[in-house]
């Protein structure tokens, strides 16, 4: 295997570790979704284009390439809507919440 793409495999096995432990220290849904989606895409991309710089141009590798972006995306805007339907829905932030950048839309 190749050293850049183990060091990628690192990184990503690293980065999603972080993003599991966030799920479970983080106190509310708000930053437990930033913690999933930062940390997680970043290492699963990461992951994905390590496999692609291993296998190249094969059918595996194609599929990793090709399954970067959409994880990209798909998981952004999932998070998006997830913490905009829990805010709706009224799950409060918790106390140590600096910025409420939803407050000034949802007026209640």
């Amino acid at each position: 295997m190749n050293s850049f793409s183990i060091a990628l495999l690192i990184i990503g096995v690293t980065f999603d570790l972080f993003g599991c432990i966030g799920l479970i220290r983080l106190p509310d849904i708000y930053n437990r979704l930033q913690s999933a989606t930062k940390c997680v895409t970043l290492g699963t991309c990461s992951i994905l284009l390590s496999l692609f710089i291993h296998y190249g141009f094969t059918p595996v590798g194609i599929k990793a390439l090709i399954a970067i972006p959409l994880l990209f995306f798909a998981a952004t805007v999932g998070a998006h809507a997830l913490s905009r339907g829990s805010y709706i829905y009224g799950i409060k932030m918790t106390d140590k919440t600096i910025r409420d950048d939803y407050k000034k839309e949802f007026k209640k």
